[in-house]
């Protein structure tokens, strides 16, 4: 697991203090070895952690005669059956790494290779005789990547402050970006927070030729995926091998893993197969917050890890340490995103990381499965949603600015941005096959925008943001392309969520956790935002540059005011202007120089 980054130029050669600029900024992501590569106008940089073959695998990695030139971030977890497949039509390898497998699927198959390639990566490869650079991202879009444009070419990085050293200066705020950010919680398509920035998408691959922008494609779309008419004993017994050979290559590492153990079904099942599975007791994580009035998951998660013999730790932060810990969330986090999920994440990451490099996490089940709340509204629901808010079957059609805050919030241009603001949800709406089911479609909306954009955000910027390496066994594609494909029986009954898998996992996990109820992870933030600190934050507020630039002064003022009298609504609000404020002061104003781990946020914003 790694951090990458590179300039490709037309006509001006690389920059190599700009390279070592931009790996400096990504050296959380991979904090054991950095690598570079110059030639001409083309410059890669990758930062290294070390997962599989610690002593060989420094990257840029090389083959046919050092003509392809490899600097990779991720897990290629069928490396040892394409290795196999390789050596024996004649491929040499020099390292046990399995990002050598993606260069040797290159020169076997060329662009083709990403077929073949099974797991969680983003990649630069670049053909040195063609003169040819390919860019790669997964699937599903675990591991991130961005690409600038700039004067004279492109730039790219797992993350936005990877890119700043190449942008000079040229950080301009995309207004479509920040109001997605302010009502939809993140930004998502190619939009971001930064103008002349972009992400690709998951499954897109961008070729450059000469310094070039050639050709971008998708060589994988979950809209391929059939529909099958399956029993719950005929899904069992298909699932049950399909899981077991996800989870022995997930399993694959020359480093000790853990997990991440919450309480509920997703985490659960996979102590219960890293057991079945691995030689020796799991090393599981949970988090919890006594005393704040927020519904606590440490009871089950502890009865959890009983039942498998878990070494466990329980991780349990004040209400003031989860507070410090918010500047290093926006940080990390890089493209704003809201998620109160994102702190305790954090904390856990940097508490597993004193012993570990590797966790497992549960990501991803309940967007395969079917297990959220919006997947379950009623056909009458969705349809007085969709006349309201047409364009995406009456899904995600809500958002935390209502009219009211539209109008006297926001500025100009971010009023006029808010036109477009639900276009990535629309726009993958449209995408999916008419012939599907409205619960297929749903989640296909969701595999394109809130997994990628903010579930993944969550999973990989805040453990990388600590050298955590994070697997998510429920996001592999083979995974996610057969919960997909089941009949919606078996994905919602009788206004329950993820039944199959839940019936699946019975003999996993215990029974209150297949009866509970779906809950979201929830950070007490109305027990910060009261008295004297409120008051604070208001001047804070009011004296912000990013907050006078893009909204009415009068107005956050005046949820200050309707907080100060419990509003919900203004939390969640000055929540994300909070963030805002934050961000601005770390990426725009400063270099993105990264903050303490813990530090009072008003501090930084000088209140």
């Amino acid at each position: 697991m790694c951090g990458i980054a590179g300039v490709i130029s037309k006509n001006r050669p690389a920059d190599r203090e700009v390279l070592e600029r931009m790996a400096a900024a990504l050296a959380h992501r991979g904090p054991d070895d950095r690598g570079y590569f110059i030639e001409g106008d083309v410059g890669l940089a990758q930062t290294r952690l070390s997962i599989i073959d610690l002593a060989h695998g420094h990257q840029p990695l090389y083959a046919r005669g050092d003509e392809l030139v490899l600097v990779a971030n991720g897990e290629i977890y069928n490396d040892l059956e394409l290795r196999a497949e390789f050596e024996r039509d004649g491929a040499h390898y020099q390292t046990r790494s399995d990002s050598e497998t993606i260069l040797h699927a290159y020169d076997r198959d060329g662009e083709a290779c990403l077929q073949r390639l099974f797991g969680m990566f983003a990649f630069a490869l670049y053909d040195r005789p063609r003169r040819r650079l390919l860019l790669a991202r997964d699937r599903l879009g675990i591991k991130p990547l961005f690409l600038a444009k700039l004067p004279d070419g492109y730039a790219f990085a797992s993350e936005l402050k990877g890119l700043l050293p190449a942008l000079q200066g040229r950080v301009g705020i995309d207004a479509d970006g920040l109001v997605q950010f302010l009502h939809n919680q993140f930004s998502s398509g190619r939009t971001t927070i930064l103008s002349d920035v972009e992400r690709l998408a998951p499954g897109e691959a961008v070729l450059f030729e000469d310094g070039r922008l050639v050709r971008r494609w998708q060589y994988w779309s979950a809209s391929d995926v059939q529909p099958q008419r399956l029993t719950l004993e005929e899904a069992r017994e298909a699932f049950s091998p399909l899981m077991e050979t996800v989870m022995r290559q997930h399993m694959r590492a020359d480093v000790p893993f853990g997990l991440f153990l919450s309480g509920g079904v997703d985490s659960g099942t996979l102590l219960a197969l890293l057991t079945k599975y691995g030689d020796q007791p799991v090393r599981t994580f949970s988090v919890g917050f006594p005393g704040t009035g927020t519904q606590d998951e440490l009871p089950p998660a502890l009865e959890m890890a009983r039942r498998y013999g878990s070494l466990h730790t329980e991780i349990r932060p004040s209400g003031d340490e989860l507070r410090q810990h918010l500047a290093a969330t926006v940080w990390a986090a890089d493209d704003l995103m809201r998620d109160y999920a994102n702190i305790p994440t954090s904390l856990l990451s940097r508490h597993a990381v004193g012993e570990l490099k590797v966790v497992f996490s549960g990501e991803g089940g309940d967007e395969v499965f079917a297990g959220y709340g919006r997947f379950r509204k009623s056909a009458v629901q969705r349809w007085v949603k969709d006349l309201l808010q047409p364009g995406s079957g009456g899904f995600r059609t809500s958002g935390a600015l209502d009219r009211g805050a539209r109008r006297r919030l926001l500025g100009a241009e971010l009023r006029e941005a808010f036109t477009r603001v639900r276009q990535p949800f629309i726009d993958a709406w449209e995408a999916s096959p008419p012939s599907w089911s409205a619960l297929q479609r749903m989640q296909y909306d969701e595999l394109l925008t809130a997994l990628p954009d903010n579930l993944m955000v969550k999973a990989d910027r805040m453990m990388m943001a600590w050298g955590l390496e994070g697997r998510v066994p429920f996001l592999d594609h083979r995974i996610v392309e057969f919960g997909l494909s089941l009949p919606d029986e078996l994905k919602v009954s009788d206004r329950r969520g993820k039944v199959f898998l839940k019936e699946w996992a019975r003999p996993y996990v215990l029974e209150e956790q297949i009866s509970a109820k779906k809950r979201g992870f929830h950070v007490p933030v109305n027990n910060w935002l009261s008295g004297d600190f409120l008051t604070r934050l208001g001047r804070a507020l009011a004296a912000s540059p990013a907050i006078r630039a893009w909204f009415n002064a009068d107005e956050v003022a005046r949820l200050v005011r309707r907080q100060h009298g419990r509003d919900r609504t203004a939390a969640r609000l000055l929540y994300a202007l909070l963030q805002f404020a934050l961000w601005h002061r770390m990426f725009i104003e400063g270099e993105g120089a990264r903050p303490p781990a813990l530090v009072e946020p008003l501090e930084l914003l000088g209140a």
